[in-house]
């Protein structure tokens, strides 16, 4: 008969591939879609090779679809719930939604020191607000629906509106060289304006606003 230390012992020992729901798969369907688009982004600045870029702009929609299904399918079952699920989440959104946007911007033409450090500071308000969520989600839980109430500052998801935005810029021909609405020096450093974006959409996912969850 197996005793309580063998027991302790088997769950440290946690076997991934038995631990994968099947709302873990579309997780990492979403971890995948973010994955693949900073690929192309690298195989654009190595080759120039334009007509495989859109894909960078459609692949982080598809990983938002594969977001919202893997709560949706998680919640079906509340008999097996994942061990990995929440953190599995976390990592792939972080992907997705905070590389994958900012590697875009940078492929994009948002090359300048100014712009950088944007792009950096984007991606840790992300990180910083999904280990908040991670940590305060537990607290926040309808236990009768097993949803959040309310997301406090912006999900990390909304920054596929900052991919839209580049996606019709890059159409009309307003990136690289001629990125809108231009650059400018800022001591002696280049800054791209439009870098601002991605402060004010870091800025919004760390702050404390309260926003109802649909």
């Amino acid at each position: 008969m197996e005793t309580e230390a063998q027991r302790e012992e088997r769950k440290k020992r946690l076997s991934m591939l038995r631990s994968y729901t099947l709302a873990d798969l579309f997780t990492l369907a979403n971890a995948s879609c973010g994955t693949i688009s900073i690929f192309l982004c690298l195989e654009y600045i190595a080759d120039n090779r334009s007509r495989n870029l859109w894909m960078a702009f459609v692949l982080p929609w598809f990983a938002l679809l594969f977001d919202g299904l893997d709560g949706y399918i998680a919640r079906l079952n509340k008999r097996r719930q994942s061990t990995l699920g929440a953190d599995l989440d976390s990592l792939a959104d972080i992907v997705s939604f905070g590389v994958a946007p900012a590697v875009l911007g940078f492929t994009l033409g948002l090359r300048g020191f100014w712009d950088i450090l944007c792009l950096t500071y984007f991606v840790c308000c992300g990180i910083s607000r999904l280990a908040r969520f991670n940590v305060t989600s537990a607290g926040l839980t309808d236990r009768a629906t097993g949803k959040v109430k309310y997301f406090e500052g912006t999900p990390i998801p909304t920054s596929v509106l900052i991919i839209l935005i580049l996606a019709v810029l890059y159409r009309a021909g307003r990136t690289g060289p001629n990125f809108f609405p231009g650059s400018y020096l800022l001591m002696h450093r280049a800054f791209h304006p439009f870098s601002a974006l991605y402060l004010l959409s870091g800025s919004a996912m760390i702050s404390t606003i309260k926003l109802p969850k649909p």
